[in-house]
């Protein structure tokens, strides 16, 4: 084993650390982790599978995320409902500002995905391993559940103060819509998130951002759920399907296609300066100056 192989490994579980979510920066102790990234081997043995910590502590941190998520963005809007205080533009602020404010945090636990779209996306392109999407979505859909469960414990079971999302058009307008949006956030997520020349730091700014504009445009039409979870929570709670899945199809088609748009662009992972380089100074140019 020598030292170049060893360096590579641990570029290769850096890079797919920064690949797994909307930020996802591996901690300075996890970055040189062989495997699967799980930690130092440390598994508890039962009925002959192994449990691996690290993984379930992702699996946590996807359902805290997503119960902040949608108690903090679902909790506007059925504030507003009965109040009419927030107004539509401050729902629109809220749901961009936590989920900047949760990428900021847990990003570098789970990669922040908060969405079984983004996660399935993620997963088509193989920056996500297949093997982990069924736990991932199972968290999500359980913290929107449980976030959408507390509101309606604090504010009732009124009809009037139900929190999904159902078309206020056509189904297929709605559809569209979703698809449309749901491209946008992901085609923003792979550029700031995976492409090692964007500024990862402000991944949770651009996403949040992303998120704050769709709402304000798409929100009166179809709710701008952008994410199955977020509206099956809520309908779960309420038991009201209408449309439902509108909400399905149209988030994971459209994040599928946006991730996969963005790497139709990516084209190389090799830095702006050296991109440049090579176009103005050809190789073949380089040769004939040497001879």
């Amino acid at each position: 084993m020598g030292g170049n192989g060893e360096n590579s490994d641990a570029n290769g579980m850096q890079e797919r650390y920064m690949e797994e979510g909307t930020a996802g920066f591996p901690r300075e102790e996890e970055r040189a982790i062989p495997d699967h990234g799980y930690g130092n081997s440390t598994t508890i043995e039962r009925c002959g599978f192994s449990l691996y910590i690290p993984f379930l502590q992702k699996i946590i941190a996807e359902v805290f995320g997503t119960y902040f998520l949608i108690f903090a963005g679902c909790g506007s809007v059925t504030v507003n409902l009965s109040k009419g205080t927030v107004t539509f533009p401050g729902i629109s602020i809220v749901w961009g500002m936590v989920v900047m404010v949760m990428v900021y945090s847990i990003g570098h636990i789970s990669g922040a995905h908060f969405n079984p779209a983004v996660t399935i996306a993620f997963a088509t392109c193989r920056r996500f391993p297949w093997n982990q999407v069924p736990a991932y979505i199972f968290a999500q859909v359980l913290g929107s559940t449980l976030a959408s469960g507390t509101l309606r414990l604090l504010f009732g079971g009124k009809r009037e103060l139900f929190a999904g999302t159902i078309p206020a058009g056509s189904d297929v307008q709605s559809l569209v819509l979703e698809f449309i949006i749901s491209f946008y956030l992901m085609f923003v997520i792979s550029g700031v998130a995976t492409d090692k020349r964007a500024i990862g730091e402000l991944a949770g700014l651009a996403v949040g951002a992303t998120v704050l504009l769709n709402v304000l445009f798409a929100g009166p039409i179809s709710g701008a759920s952008m994410n199955p979870a977020r509206s099956l929570g809520p309908a779960i709670v309420a038991n009201r399907y209408e449309s439902i899945w509108v909400y399905i199809v149209g988030p994971i088609c459209g994040a599928v296609t946006g991730a996969w748009a963005y790497n139709l662009i990516r084209f190389t992972n090799k830095p702006l300066r050296e991109i440049t380089r090579s176009i103005l100074f050809p190789k073949s140019l380089s040769r004939n100056n040497s001879r």
